[in-house]
Formats: C-alpha cells, sequence, structure tokens
C-alpha cells in the first residue's frame, strides 16, 4: 500500500489562504465611507435581484464579497442571531461588533477544520448613536478581524481602491459628494465601463431603522456626475 502523501500544517495554510484569496479577488469590490449623516456602502452590481449589502438590524449593515451563496448563508444566520438577541435581551444588545465576532469565529473554524474554506469577505457596519463614532468592522476568510476608520474597502481590488478612496477622503461630506467621490475612485481603479450600481445607506434620523436602499435618480445623476468630471 502506497503511504499517502504529507503535507506540513504551515503549506496546508498557505494553500487555503491561497484558494480564498483567489476566489475573493474574482469578486466585486465593496466600500464603505463615513459622511456627514451616517454610513454610505458602495458596490459594482450589474444585477438588480441579487444583493451584496443588506440590513441586518436597526442600525446594522452587512455587505459581502465572493461567493454569493456562501455570504448569503452566513447574512441569514447573522439575522438570525440578532432577532434572537434582540427579543431575548434588549434590542441595544444586538451590536456590530459582537455580529462580527460571531462571523469570525464561524469563519477562523471553517478554515481551520474544513477541507474548502469559505471565498468570501464581509463588511459589517454599524451607525453611532449618543456621540459614538461608527463602526466599519472587516471579517476575513480566515476570520481576521479588522477595524477601520473614514473608509473600507473590500474584494477584488480592496488595496487599490482603498488607498485611493482615503487619499481624497475628508470628514464631513455630504450624501452627494460621498456617493459622488466613491463611483469615481471606483472607475479610476477599474479602468473598465462599469455596470451598475449597488447602493445604501445607514443614516441618523428619527426612525428606529437606519438602512435605507439608493436607486434610481439619485444613483444616476451621482454616476453621470462622478464619470463626467
Amino acid at each position: 500500500m502506497n503511504p499517502g502523501f504529507y503535507v506540513t500544517p504551515e503549506q496546508l495554510v498557505r494553500d487555503r489562504a491561497e484558494f480564498a484569496r483567489k476566489g475573493i479577488a474574482r469578486g466585486r469590490s465593496i466600500l464603505a465611507m463615513e459622511y456627514e449623516k451616517g454610513v454610505l456602502m458602495l458596490a459594482e452590481n450589474p444585477g438588480g435581484s441579487l444583493h451584496k449589502i443588506s440590513e441586518v438590524y436597526d442600525r446594522i449593515a452587512f455587505a459581502g464579497v465572493g461567493r454569493y451563496n456562501e455570504f448569503e448563508t452566513l447574512r441569514k444566520a447573522g439575522i438570525r442571531q440578532a432577532d434572537v438577541m434582540g427579543y431575548l435581551y434588549s434590542r441595544d444588545d444586538v451590536t456590530a461588533l459582537g455580529l462580527a465576532t460571531a462571523f469570525s469565529q464561524t469563519l477562523g473554524v471553517i478554515f481551520s477544520h474544513e477541507t474548502k474554506p469559505f471565498e468570501v469577505e464581509l463588511l459589517i457596519c454599524e451607525l453611532g448613536e449618543n456621540g459614538q463614532p461608527n463602526q466599519m468592522l472587516q471579517i476575513s476568510y480566515d476570520g481576521t478581524l479588522l477595524e477601520g476608520r473614514g473608509v473600507v474597502a473590500i474584494g477584488g481590488k480592496a488595496d487599490i481602491l482603498g488607498e485611493g478612496l482615503r487619499e481624497r477622503f475628508r470628514d464631513g461630506l455630504e450624501l452627494d459628494a460621498a456617493l459622488r467621490l466613491g463611483m469615481k475612485v471606483f472607475a479610476e481603479t477599474e479602468r473598465r465601463p462599469l455596470d451598475g450600481w449597488e447602493a445604501a445607506v445607514l443614516e441618523r434620523g428619527p426612525a428606529r431603522r437606519c438602512f435605507r436602499r439608493l436607486a434610481g435618480p439619485e444613483l444616476e445623476r451621482a454616476s453621470a456626475q462622478a464619470l463626467s468630471s
């Protein structure tokens, strides 16, 4: 009987990481940017039915890149956890950090113990209240959890996109200005015609639920102004 091939733990981790990174790199990027009244989340998305950005709870939003079925599974699990936590305890006990930690633990276990890691990268944003800062939390395929400030980008060309945004970002942008900036940097990063947009905001206001999708003339006007300047 032939002996099985031996793979060192270090090589196994490297192979899994490379596999996951290649899958994520094929996905189109997503950015999050603070603006005057909250947080803007923007993605290139040619389809209108498969959302990459969605609401999770009152002040919390979710975005995912990579394999749709994998980040959609995580999104639904996050919504269930948020609903149960808010019902059993208090709505104030549901936080972006708590959800991001759960996603981090799940992805870390899958990366370490499953044959194939998830090819996903996640972004969880929470709108701050009562003077608290907004939170933008990035979770990688291996469970690594990072916190961003001002702007965060995930997905295929996240490094280039994030660098371009940080060079031009300033505090206190109005929504239209933030939207135009994001679209312009997207276009400069991709260097090709863009196929369509998906955008949403977490916006301060009197309502308990702060998530709002941007669509129609609002997106079209911002896109025309960004790409013509």
